[in-house]
């Protein structure tokens, strides 16, 4: 049991800590739609992040659905002023193109807010997850898949990380709709 509320205590250290006055470090990324996404670009508007890849077999699909139907309540609410950037974990694999047939797969309700993005190598994207969102990306040597977390990221309108949660299975949809809905009044 101790060993138990030890992982409990460090698994809740680093969600916490990946909340915080620290600037997300500047990108500039290719979208599924071959444009460029940067950081300054995003400047001025919340965003919602997460982590992805098109040819996961576990966790990513879920995780898109989940961020669709997200939306789908930002949209009954009235809430314009949003982004959703998901950043691909398998660059290598994940062409704009492929971003954006993986995307179709999905009943997104507004796709003009997503950009999946892409154009840096593996060890770039893990280095950047682990350092701006407290995330933990790796390759998996016996497949070709690739481990990653499972949260998504509310950024605020000055690229620093506002909250995260739950993007897989006890996704807080109302919490988010809220402290997004509070960050742009």
């Amino acid at each position: 049991m101790k060993g138990f509320k030890t992982l409990v205590l460090f698994a809740m250290v680093l969600l916490l800590s990946a909340c915080g006055d620290q600037p997300i470090d500047d990108f500039s990324h290719t979208n599924q739609r071959g444009e460029t996404v940067s950081l300054e670009s995003l400047k001025g508007t919340p965003w919602l992040a997460t982590f992805v890849f098109t040819n996961c077999e576990t966790v990513c699909p879920p995780m898109t659905f989940n961020m669709a139907g997200i939306q789908e309540e930002l949209i009954k609410k009235g809430i314009e002023d949003y982004k959703i950037i998901a950043f691909s974990v398998d660059p290598r694999e994940d062409t704009p193109e492929k971003l954006a047939e993986y995307l179709a797969n999905f009943s997104v309700p507004d796709d003009s807010k997503w950009n999946l993005l892409t154009g840096y190598s593996q060890q770039e994207i893990a280095d950047f997850a682990k350092e701006n969102f407290k995330a933990f990306v790796k390759d998996d040597p016996n497949s070709n898949q690739v481990v990653h977390g499972t949260s998504f990221y509310l950024v605020d309108q000055e690229g620093k990380v506002a909250h995260n949660y739950d993007g897989f299975e006890q996704v807080p949809v109302d919490d988010i709709v809220k402290d997004l809905e509070n960050l742009i009044e």
